[in-house]
């Protein structure tokens, strides 16, 4: 039978086909990611869902931190050393664009790779002076970093939907929709081989144990 048609040809002349490419633990990091950073936006308002709040914000940075750790020693498009590129790397990224002559990258591309570690690092920021802000430490000055970075990382988040949305159009491919299913076109020899789906559930079930202890109040030291 012949390959579908659908299917793109590489720069080899090969035919592309859907591969893996995200492990279960990166898809999973995504998507509690982002209902934490919704959650928390939506209850920073409220006194009376504060401990949600709290345990929104606090599991966001508790998702960065085993994030970086797997960016160390996560599979092949997890790890930082395959998408962490040079500004000038980047530059040459953004006038390919412009060109209409993107880089069909099977990981993420120089300038999704950078919005990502930006948003990661504003996220521990929004940790680290909401934290401060409970303490009462530097006044008040910890709650307007709070909030002042709060609203610059819901920029880089809309910026980020925004570039998933043309890059889809662009490669013809739904990048959101690789990040559920975790496959993207590529060559064969570039998939990984191994989801890592017991990683992942550990990840989840991690995530939600913790938000649930900071929900209850038994980590009164976060929260008071």
């Amino acid at each position: 039978m012949n390959k579908p048609m659908s299917n793109a040809v590489g720069a080899t002349g090969k035919l592309r086909q859907m591969i893996l490419v995200w492990d279960m633990p990166v898809r999973v990091f995504h998507w509690l990611l982002v209902i934490c950073f919704a959650g928390a936006w939506l209850t920073s308002e409220s006194e009376r869902l504060q401990m949600i709040h709290y345990a929104f914000g606090y599991t966001a940075c508790f998702l960065i931190l085993i994030r970086l750790v797997w960016g160390v020693i996560g599979t092949r498009y997890a790890r930082f050393s395959q998408f962490l590129k040079s500004p000038k790397a980047v530059l040459g990224h953004f006038m390919a664009m412009l060109r209409g002559h993107p880089h069909h990258d099977v990981g993420h591309n120089p300038a999704g790779g950078l919005v990502m570690v930006v948003l990661m690092v504003l996220i521990l920021v929004i940790g680290l002076s909401g934290y401060l802000s409970v303490k009462e430490v530097l006044g008040d000055f910890a709650g307007e970093i709070h909030e002042s970075v709060a609203s610059l990382a819901l920029a880089v988040v809309i910026l980020h939907v925004l570039a998933a949305i043309i890059m889809s159009l662009l490669e013809k491919q739904n990048l959101v929709r690789s990040m559920v299913n975790g496959k993207k076109q590529g060559m064969p020899e570039q998939a990984i081989r191994y989801p890592q789906y017991l990683v992942g559930a550990v990840i989840l079930l991690g995530s939600l144990y913790f938000f649930y202890l900071i929900l209850s109040g038994a980590l009164p030291a976060l929260t008071q």
